[in-house]
């Protein structure tokens, strides 16, 4: 197990190197040009030697290959570089907004699971019954609404309804857990109903041709209990898909909460991301998106050892 870690971590090194490199120059060559953000309404107003002064401090005036290694120097050294705008590092940035939107993607996946497993297992037992259309119904339903607008409907039912909202900056969880659930909590229930969906769908599809296997009805023709067929033979080898697109949805949650967390007014990564994009910071684009690459290979790799859990006929020698 540990050659086959080590080889993966090893495979990953020249994923990472292409993604950086791919990142640095989309970065260049996207429309913009972060000293006429800088000036705001009056571009015009900016003198050549003053652009020059500006793009020397930023270090946007050398040559790609020096601004590449220069990245690649500060990410060696844990700063990740420092953003044009704000003046601070992008590790204090993510080290201060990345448990917000860790917190949503965690809560999120925690809560498609607890829904989507038992929707997809009872839609499965009971096919083409009144349960099982219910089911299908709601998870088609779910899979149809755009995030965006469900997040909008319920900040207005929170807000017209209660006159509730959630306190306002970042508060950490071990600051004060009860307002830092205020901000999390809406968003993950948000995001946790939608990807619930894809979960109970594949949970669905994949237990309905798991028994109809041979090792199935051999079970249940030496007697044993429907329960210990399903939850002890049948669904372990149901959840090696729904593992693998887990894992895939759980990565998209950790780059793909933008829309969340600006109608929450959440001030996670999402949210630091759109604001960058905005400015037209290239550090602190770059550096987040090499990240969200990072975790997608890691949460991959997890995946993969978790197979040797699941199914005790996979070994990796």
């Amino acid at each position: 197990m540990q050659g086959y870690i080590l080889r993966r971590l090893l495979y990953a090194i020249p994923t990472v190197i292409g993604v950086s490199i791919i990142i640095f120059l989309a970065m260049r060559v996207v429309p913009g040009d972060p000293v006429v953000v800088m000036f705001g309404d009056e571009p015009e107003l900016i003198r050549p030697e003053d652009r020059a002064k500006i793009e020397a401090d930023l270090g946007l005036s050398d040559p790609l290959i020096v601004q590449y290694g220069k990245w690649i120097k500060d990410i060696g050294t844990g700063k990740l570089g420092v953003s044009f705008w704000r003046g601070d590092t992008v590790a204090d940035l993510i080290k201060r907004r990345g448990p917000l939107t860790v917190e949503i993607a965690l809560l999120a996946i925690i809560l498609a699971w607890v829904v989507g497993v038992p929707v997809g297992i009872l839609s499965a037992l009971h096919q083409n019954s009144p349960a099982d259309y219910i089911a299908r119904f709601f998870t088609v339903l779910f899979l149809a609404i755009p995030s965006f607008w469900l997040a909008s409907l319920a900040v207005l039912v929170f807000l017209l309804v209660w006159g509730w909202g959630a306190p306002l900056g970042v508060i950490d969880l071990w600051d004060n857990p009860i307002q830092n659930l205020q901000i999390v909590l809406r968003p993950a229930i948000v995001l946790g109903l939608a990807v619930s969906a894809y979960v109970a769908r594949m949970t669905r599809s994949t237990l309905l041709e798991v028994i109809r296997e041979d090792y199935i009805r051999t079970a249940r023709a030496k007697g044993l209990r429907e329960t210990v067929v399903v939850w002890r033979h049948a669904l372990r080898n149901t959840m090696l898909p729904v593992v693998t697109l887990s894992g895939v949805l759980f990565g998209f949650m950790l780059g793909g909460s933008v829309v969340l967390e600006q109608a929450f007014n959440v001030p996670g990564l999402g949210r630091a991301m759109v604001e960058a994009f905005v400015d037209i910071d290239y550090i602190v684009i770059q550096n987040l998106v090499l990240l969200y690459g990072v975790v997608f290979v890691l949460i991959n790799l997890l995946i993969d050892i978790s197979y040797a859990w699941l199914d005790p006929r996979i070994r990796y020698s």
